[in-house]
């Protein structure tokens, strides 16, 4: 799900349905939130009747299949109207791609018609719709969609045109060995559970899921714990859990987020008259105030998809049952994530896993930059996503670059690797805050302002600290060189191979 918020815009309108629009009013709340929500309670509530009274000992796999997408079409409507045609339209158009194209070019074209159709979308959102009025809209579901065609997509033409031996472990498991009929298509996307806010999983897991194989498969991987058919765990201890996370995440955003808005940052007064240590705890405060309203959402869709049975990843190394295969997020690692890598690898995990599947893991190079520009095409058109994907790419190589270089001088001591992590984990937080800025104010003109109010300044250290690793880089290379060429006539055991040095000499003329 995508939550946008205009800074100086109250103006809002919903296609969806108006019947709850007497508690909108009621709870001061714009009704696309109250119209999610609500749908995502009922959708919670149904996956526990859903995996109660639909199981798969007492259902057949068409009904499982037919009535999640029956209720998730309901909920699509209801909450967006007509403009959920678009949703339609794309999983249709889709559908006759994979069935009418060769499956050689089944990835590719349905790679474009995906992202393409989502790009003219969010066009359309920013020139008709004005930069976000609306604070829940179609094109988030439409996000959704979008990742697990191109995932279906890529994963039908590893199963169905490449060799297994050229693909990974991962790609050769998730590949998927022949087209799915309609109703698992349909199904697959627009399911009850995800529809609404995701998130994005394998086409297979999916299929086991509503087959009833899902959890079982999952056990029988760790060898040596549970090797035989048992009744299905009960999921309810992790959706109670994850419904707890959901209050606090909620109450911490009605609460705290709207007392630190980013936009305060703007203000020429604050501007002209805060210093910039100021500024930078601000910067901070607000982004991580900013944070609770994804906890919510992506927590709760978690917790509804757990709630119907899927979800399971089998037994930790306590013997625990873990119920986070498609979790979107780990707060306590992005909390107190030690790098940029953590935390982008925490946070919307989902998506991470996606761009990994379709971009990182094929891109033939510049594979960190071509994901994080397709990242940025795939939130939107607003400026303010490409400041931050494309200030996010020098930050990952110098956080990367200063990892290798200083880490190792600092596990040999208890005490100097807990400074290392204190030190490490202040400033991956001042890089994300830094870098994600412009995402909340997704115009050109705040972000430069923004940026020039604290006068530029991590871009600053982090190019002083790409030039200082490549001047680092460049006296390593030139160290190892003049070791190399000093070493056939200063180690006496390498006088053996100095005529085979001068015949290679000789060859090479």
């Amino acid at each position: 799900m995508q939550v946008m918020e205009a800074p100086g815009n109250s103006f809002s309108r919903t296609t969806g349905s108006t019947a709850l629009q007497p508690l909108s009013d009621a709870l001061h709340m714009p009704l696309e939130q109250v119209n999610f929500v609500a749908c995502q309670l009922f959708a919670l509530v149904t996956a526990v009747w859903f995996r109660t009274y639909l199981s798969p000992r007492k259902s057949h796999a068409t009904i499982r299949h037919g009535i999640a997408t029956i209720i998730g079409v309901y909920l699509a409507v209801f909450c967006f109207g007509w403009y959920s045609l678009h949703i339609f339209s794309l999983v249709s158009l889709s559908y006759c791609i994979m069935m009418y194209t060769s499956t050689e070019k089944v990835h590719s074209y349905s790679f474009i018609l995906a992202l393409g159709y989502l790009t003219l979308c969010q066009i359309n959102r920013v020139y008709i719709f004005n930069y976000g009025i609306l604070t829940t809209d179609f094109s988030g579901p439409l996000m959704i969609v979008t990742q697990k065609i191109t995932t279906l997509a890529f994963q039908l033409h590893d199963g169905m045109c490449q060799n297994p031996e050229i693909l990974s472990k991962q790609q050769l498991k998730d590949s998927v060995k022949g087209k799915p009929t309609f109703l698992e298509y349909i199904s697959y996307h627009l399911n009850f559970m995800s529809i609404l806010a995701g998130p994005c999983s394998n086409f297979n897991e999916y299929i086991e899921f509503i087959e009833g194989r899902h959890i079982q498969s999952k056990l029988l991987l760790d060898k040596g714990k549970r090797c035989s058919p048992f009744p299905d765990p009960s999921p309810n201890k992790a959706v109670i859990t994850k419904l707890l996370i959901c209050v606090i995440s909620l109450t911490l955003f009605l609460t705290v987020c709207k007392v630190f808005p980013l936009v305060y940052m703007l203000d020429d007064e604050i501007i002209n008259n805060t210093s910039l240590l100021w500024k930078i705890l601000y910067l901070n405060v607000a982004v991580m105030a900013s944070k609770p309203k994804y906890y919510f959402a992506w927590t709760l869709a978690d917790a509804i998809n757990n709630a119907a049975g899927y979800g399971f990843n089998g037994i930790d190394e306590n013997g625990n049952f873990r119920w986070d295969l498609i979790s979107n997020l780990n707060i306590w690692n992005v909390e107190f994530a030690t790098s940029f890598k953590m935390y982008i690898d925490n946070w919307n995990i989902q998506t991470v896993a996606w761009l990994k599947r379709v971009c990182y893991d094929r891109a033939p190079k510049y594979r960190t930059g071509l994901t994080f520009l397709l990242s940025a095409v795939w939130h939107g058109v607003y400026p303010g996503y490409y400041f931050t994907f494309l200030t996010a790419i020098p930050v990952m190589w110098a956080a990367r670059g200063m990892r290798n270089v200083c880490r190792h001088h600092f596990i040999y001591s208890k005490f100097r690797k807990s400074a290392y992590d204190i030190i490490t984990w202040i400033v991956t937080q001042m890089a994300i805050s830094y870098t994600v800025a412009p995402f909340f104010l997704l115009a050109t003109e705040p972000t430069i302002k923004f940026y020039k109010s604290v006068y530029f300044y991590f871009h600053i250290v982090v190019c002083i600290v790409l030039i200082l690793l490549s001047i680092k880089s460049h006296h390593d290379r030139r160290g190892t060189f003049s070791k190399k060429t000093a070493s056939p006539t200063t180690n006496p055991s390498n006088h053996v191979n100095e005529k085979q040095l001068e015949n290679v000499k000789f060859h090479s003329s």
